[in-house]
């Protein structure tokens, strides 16, 4: 089976809260093993967009959604989807470091034992996910001898690949960064990027920043959003240097934003 080429697609996507209208008639496909930025002033959407994806802006009462979304090609909103499933797909990393109050090991295996069937899984099978995972987010040489100790006693850094480690042993096809770097240093920020570069064509990561620089330098391709609505998708280079909407030249330039 040829494999998609584009891993997420949204199709006249609308959402509301309650009676604000926060995404307006979203159209918008991301390329399989890319990097794509979702950029654009505070509040425009980019943040509530990349929450769609794995339909956690479903978990507030007074959300409402129409249009379409696709993951490799299945509509996320059709009735057989089982979130589970579709958060083990498209898996998510948030502004600051979330990592559980339990060992570094327990955090990496943490999805593998929520999802496992009851008679739970071999320890060698676990402590294969672990090295494997921690050693993609470069932290296997760090850490292998620390497995035990508390994932919040880390380094910011680190914290933050660890969350990422977490989501890897569920082989997740999409993996979303919202503003994955706001809470880190310029080391720590640029070890991140490195990883984004390292993890790209094995996943397809969806970032949001208000970093124009970051953009710039992480991401294949950009999205620029403006009052809920996609003003321009091109290539990054293409984007910066010859944007086609004259607010896109706008934000970029720092006129406003």
């Amino acid at each position: 089976m040829t494999e998609p080429a584009y891993s997420v697609e949204a199709r006249d996507l609308n959402l509301w809260y309650a009676d604000f209208q926060a995404l307006k008639k979203v159209n918008v496909r991301f390329k399989h093993g890319l990097i794509s930025s979702l950029i654009g002033p505070s509040g425009c959407g980019k943040t509530t967009l990349l929450r769609c994806f794995n339909r956690v802006n479903e978990r507030y009462g007074y959300v409402t959604t129409t249009g379409e979304i696709k993951l490799l090609g299945k509509n996320i909103y059709d009735p057989d989807v089982s979130l589970i499933e579709l958060r083990k797909s498209v898996g998510m990393v948030f502004q600051r470091p979330n990592p559980l109050p339990i060992s570094v090991y327990e955090n990496v295996v943490f999805g593998l034992r929520i999802h496992s069937e009851r008679s739970g899984l071999r320890k060698s099978i676990l402590d294969e996910a672990v090295e494997k995972a921690l050693t993609e987010v470069h932290l296997w040489k760090d850490l292998k001898d620390r497995l035990q100790a508390k994932a919040t006693s880390l380094q910011l850094e680190q914290q933050q690949k660890l969350c990422i480690a977490r989501l890897l042993p569920l082989k997740p096809q999409v993996i979303l960064m919202d503003e994955p770097c706001s809470a880190l240093d310029v080391t720590a920020t640029r070890a991140i990027e490195e990883l984004m570069f390292d993890l790209k064509g094995r996943y397809t990561i969806l970032i949001v920043t208000h970093n124009m620089a970051q953009a710039r330098r992480v991401s294949d391709e950009c999205v620029f959003m403006l009052l809920g609505e996609m003003i321009e998708h091109r290539r990054t280079e293409e984007l910066f240097l010859t944007p086609q909407d004259s607010r896109t030249a706008d934000y970029i330039e720092g006129r406003y934003g």
